[in-house]
């Protein structure tokens, strides 16, 4: 048998007669830990007892020391029989050690107990007035890290040693919570003499002189911190609801798509100019439209936000078997080709003009021609040189000269985008991006109209009154210019 058992949060007063009288009884005992108030107490009860605190020193991490103290009480339980593992506070609460060894035990058909005790949680809660059913976070400081903390309980942070833990517990918060939040810093909570429970800014936890073992920290419920991802649910529903904004209530999946169009093309602009602020904003202008969209799916009782996420992560993992699964990818291509094909499997697609099919109807013209063309390149149907590309494109030209004036719109539309569909192909055998050379193009033309307007108007001359030839000789200006 192994019994485990806990030695409460420090007070000798708080220990349970239980957990006395097993340590009396047992011959076998084996601390966790010397460093806590109630090892002198122990002591002086005659109790004999052998630490794992050389385990520290050996080994680099912490779950390499949990591991081995685990391992090593297995064996000792083989060797010699019945023993007890104390560990401070309460043996299920913050402890790792115990989930391990508790593990080794039901492997193994070994039989263990575990003794009840009184938490350092208990304890806080007493002191700092908390009920718990309001909601209560315990996270412990070396996992703060992967843990997604939520101002709308509050939370505890345990075994915050020293200052770099501290610091490094600070780092995380700050990253959900203001600088300025308050907090309460807790060392020794219930020891007399000890305790202290002091309120502070959260920048100031580092800052503390008696930091040690006996540590935690307290972070309040606030809902006025920062605002996160829940908080902008929270305002598009009232946004769509019963009281809330006429237009926001009439919008549609329909009647939001330009909108959705407009912000990522703005997040592009913002990304051209290098400009992080605005790529911030304009982000959460595209986020808006996503969370806008689930808004209305769910009050349709189609879809939910959470179901919007949980199908993205899906497919990202399972489009990415190289890192989630057993698939090799060593290349960027690698991982491409890989995406197409498991696309190709998740919708069905069985020929090379499905595939052109699936290409979204609404992307940008030159984009979907890009695409498609780039498809019909994969089996071999495409020019052999850019030359080729090149004559292809007087050819459009051509004809399109010989129709321009004819009667047929729809022919002259026909020919029209031949001509743009070859000069997209031209774009492709020169690795450039069709949608980026045009706007280029487009941001060149207005520049040197605004060289033409602004010359005008230092002459005095409203462009409606100046001449073509005019216009065509700033124009020029405005051209060399640009060359010098």
């Amino acid at each position: 048998m192994i019994k485990i058992i806990g030695l409460g949060p420090g007070a000798p007063e708080v220990l349970t007669m239980g957990t006395i009288e097993a340590l009396k009884k047992t011959n076998r005992v084996y601390l966790r830990t010397e460093k806590h108030p109630t090892v002198q107490y122990i002591e002086s009860l005659g109790i004999k007892f052998e630490t794992y605190d050389n385990a520290y020193e050996r080994f680099e991490t912490f779950d390499e020391v949990y591991n081995f103290i685990a391992e090593d009480l297995i064996h000792n339980h083989e060797k010699h029989g019945d023993l007890i593992y104390a560990v401070p506070g309460h043996p299920f609460v913050a402890e790792k050690s115990v989930r391990i060894l508790v593990d080794h035990c039901k492997d193994k058909s070994i039989d263990f107990e575990v003794l009840t005790a009184v938490s350092f949680v208990d304890v806080v809660m007493e002191r700092l007035e908390l009920d718990p059913i309001e909601g209560l976070k315990i996270v412990d400081a070396f996992e703060c890290k992967d843990h997604i903390f939520d101002k709308r309980i509050g939370t505890i942070i345990t075994q915050v040693y020293d200052k770099y833990i501290a610091s490094e517990v600070k780092l995380a918060l700050s990253s959900y919570y203001k600088d300025d939040s308050k907090v309460y810093f807790v060392r020794a909570a219930g020891i007399k003499g000890q305790e202290t429970i002091r309120p502070m800014a959260l920048y100031e936890i580092d800052r503390q002189a008696d930091i040690d073992y006996l540590t935690s920290i307290y972070i309040p419920k606030d809902l006025d911190n920062n605002k996160d991802f829940y908080d902008l649910i929270d305002i598009m529903e009232k946004l769509r609801g019963q009281n809330g904004c006429p237009w926001d209530k009439e919008q549609t999946h329909e009647s939001l798509k330009r909108y959705l169009v407009e912000e990522c093309y703005e997040v592009l602009e913002a990304i051209d100019e290098e400009d992080e602020e605005k790529i911030r904003e304009e982000l959460g202008d595209v986020l808006l439209q996503v969370v806008f969209h689930s808004v209305i799916g769910e009050k349709e009782g189609n879809f939910t936000i959470n179901n919007v996420i949980e199908g993205i992560c899906n497919k990202m993992i399972q489009r990415h078997p190289h890192v989630f699964g057993d698939t090799t990818a060593e290349t960027s291509k690698q991982v491409l080709d890989n995406w197409e094909d498991i696309k190709r499997q998740e919708q069905g697609i069985g020929s090379l003009t499905e595939e052109m099919k699936h290409i979204a109807k609404n992307l940008p013209a030159l984009m979907r021609a890009e695409k498609v063309q780039s498809k019909a390149k994969k089996v071999g149907f495409d020019w052999d040189r850019v030359e080729d590309a090149f004559d292809k494109v007087l050819e459009e030209f051509k004809e399109l000269k010989e129709v321009y004036n004819g009667e047929s719109k729809a022919r002259i539309l026909e020919e029209m985008g031949d001509l743009l569909f070859s000069v997209v192909n031209v774009c492709r055998f020169l690795q450039l991006n069709p949608e980026e050379a045009l706007n280029n193009t487009t941001k060149k033309f207005i520049d040197r109209f605004q060289f033409i307007e602004e010359a005008a108007t230092e002459k005095g001359i409203k462009l409606e009154d100046m001449t073509l030839k005019q216009m065509d000789d700033l124009w020029n200006k405005a051209k060399n210019l640009r060359k010098q």
